[in-house]
């Protein structure tokens, strides 16, 4: 079991990620032996089950450095979160949360009751029950989590939503909320720009969001957002070999 160190680090906006979307523990493992303080593991969009997802948290928590892993839930469902959870992962991402009810409801998943109604297993989470009762007495505190706002119903209720006990942070998700404004990848637009302001000025928790290109960090910053996932795998694999690629072509 992770401790609660990405927890803290990403409530204080000090926290740099990696997107993995291959569902591959070696790649996950060849990314957190670098500097990064986290990975996220997709299930929304990616084909990985939750096998997938305890082989990564295994190859994470095996490599060098002290890269925590987290996991994106396909769905903000109580079901599918605390599989997710018992495989031993730091914290978990939920997508399209768009009200306070639906972020006390994803909080509630995380945590044990009384205070929230995930179910107690012998899972890895907790070396198969035998760790159970330091388990239950300490996750709630250790787990990060984490809510996306992709919607304008959610930046407009975004205040209501960070407010809600448990939630560390919330995560922009650049593509999801252009396409919803009907401007998809035109984050330059005054009508992008504002929602993301009014994001970062409603929020009482930490910001961040998704870059896939240097450039792309680089503007995030200038934007304001507390922290960022700095890269994607499938990006960075294609960006390294057509960069070789060119200089072949170049030769």
């Amino acid at each position: 079991m992770q401790d609660a160190g990405i927890r803290e680090r990403l409530r204080e906006g000090a926290a740099t990620g990696v997107w993995l979307s291959i569902p591959s523990p070696t790649v996950a493992e060849v990314v957190a032996g670098t500097d990064a303080d986290f990975v996220v593991a997709d299930t929304e969009h990616t084909s990985s089950s939750v096998e997938t997802v305890e082989a990564i948290v295994r190859a994470v928590e095996a490599a060098s450095g002290e890269t925590a892993p987290l996991v994106r839930a396909a769905w903000n469902d109580h079901v599918r979160i605390k599989r997710l959870l018992d495989t031993g992962a730091a914290g978990v991402i939920a997508p399209q949360v768009e009200s306070a009810a639906e972020a006390r409801s994803f909080v509630d998943a995380t945590r044990y009751p009384p205070e929230g109604d995930r179910g107690l297993a012998a899972g890895r989470a907790s070396a198969y029950g035998t760790e159970l009762d330091d388990y239950y007495e300490t996750a709630g505190d250790r787990l990060a989590r984490i809510v996306q706002i992709e919607s304008p119903t959610a930046v407009d209720a975004v205040g209501e939503i960070a407010a809600v006990d448990g939630v560390d942070s919330v995560f922009v998700g650049p593509a999801d909320l252009s396409a919803s404004l009907g401007m998809f990848g035109e984050y330059d637009v005054p009508a992008f720009r504002e929602a993301v302001e009014r994001v970062l000025a409603d929020s009482e928790v930490p910001v961040g969001t998704l870059a896939v290109t240097p450039d792309q960090v680089d503007h995030w910053r200038e934007v304001g957002f507390d922290y960022q996932v700095v890269a994607t795998d499938v990006d960075a694999l294609q960006r390294g070999v057509a960069a070789s690629l060119d200089r072949v072509d170049e030769a």
